[in-house]
C-alpha cells in the first residue's frame, strides 16, 4: 500500500515509509518505531491507518544493521525468560549509537522534519497526530513538548522525564498506553500523571492487565496481548477522531 520516501533535515537524509488512503484524507499520523528499527510490523500500522483514512509516516530513525529475521528473533529472545539473558549483550551492542551525545537532538530534530512533510501533504490541513513504541513513544512525548501545532499524541509505553516547566509546553491532548506488568513504567506513572495535572495537560493513561512492556507487537508472540492490543486500537482510533474534529 506504501512506499518508501527519503527525508532530509540538515544534510541528514532518512528514509520513511508513506502509506496513503485511497479516498478522502482525515488526516496525518507519525508512527514511530520501537528499537528495533522500521521493520516490516511497524509499516503494517502504517497501512491500517491508511485504510482509516489518515496518511500515515513511518520514519527510520536508527540503523540498526539487522535484517527482518535477526530482529524479530532478538525481540523474541528479550522476551522469552529462558533466553533473556543471552539477548542483554546484543541488546546493549544494538543501542551503542543510542549512546552519542547528540542522538537525542538529532532524533528529535528528524521527528520535527516528520512533522513539516506530513503537514504538507495533500489533505492533511495540520491535522497532524503522533504514534509511537517505546523509543517511539518516548520521542512521541519529545514532539509534543516541542511542536505546538501537534493535535495529538499517542505514547504506547513511552518514557518522558520531562519537568513540569517543560511538559507546560504541551498544546495537545495525551493519551498513553500501558501494559501492567511493565514494572519500571508502572514505578514511574504516578509522578508523571502528577507532573501532567500540574502543568495542566490533557493526559491520560490506558493501563491494560494481564501485559507488560510490547503488549501491541502481534509480530512478538511473548509480548503481544490481542485483547489489549484490540482494544487500544480502537481507543487510538477514537482518540484521533475526536482530536482532529
Amino acid at each position: 500500500m506504501g512506499e518508501m520516501v527519503d527525508l532530509t533535515n540538515s544534510g541528514n537524509s532518512f528514509a520513511a515509509y508513506v502509506a496513503r488512503p485511497s479516498g478522502e484524507v482525515k488526516g496525518g499520523i507519525i508512527v514511530i518505531h520501537e528499537i528495533w528499527g522500521l521493520v516490516e510490523h511497524v509499516k503494517s500500522i502504517a497501512d491500517r491507518f491508511a485504510k482509516e483514512g489518515y496518511v500515515a509516516l513511518a520514519p527510520n530513525l536508527i540503523e540498526t544493521g539487522l535484517t527482518e529475521a535477526m530482529a524479530r528473533e532478538l525481540q523474541q529472545e528479550l522476551f522469552d525468560p529462558k533466553r533473556r539473558t543471552a539477548a542483554q549483550p546484543k541488546i546493549r551492542e544494538l543501542m551503542t549509537p543510542m549512546q552519542a551525545p547528540d542522538f537525542g537532538a538529532k532524533t528529535l530534530a528528524n521527528v520535527q522534519e516528520c512533522f513539516s512533510y506530513i503537514s504538507g501533504l495533500d489533505g492533511v490541513n495540520d491535522r497532524v497526530g503522533i504514534m509511537g513504541f517505546c523509543f517511539g513513544g518516548t520521542y512521541s512525548f519529545s514532539l509534543a513538548v516541542h511542536e505546538p501545532r501537534l493535535k495529538v499524541a499517542l505514547p504506547f509505553y513511552g518514557h518522558s522525564d520531562f519537568s513540569v516547566e517543560e511538559l507546560k509546553a504541551i498544546t495537545c491532548p495525551i493519551q498513553a498506553f500501558y501494559g501492567e506488568q511493565d514494572e519500571r513504567l508502572m514505578a514511574s506513572l504516578p509522578e508523571l500523571k502528577t507532573n501532567m495535572a500540574e502543568a495542566g495537560v490533557d493526559f491520560s493513561a490506558q493501563v491494560y492487565p494481564d501485559c507488560g512492556h510490547a503488549f501491541f507487537n502481534d509480530t512478538n508472540p511473548f509480548a503481544y496481548n490481542k485483547a489489549a492490543a484490540s482494544d487500544a486500537w480502537d481507543k487510538t482510533l477514537s482518540f484521533i477522531a475526536k482530536s482532529f474534529a
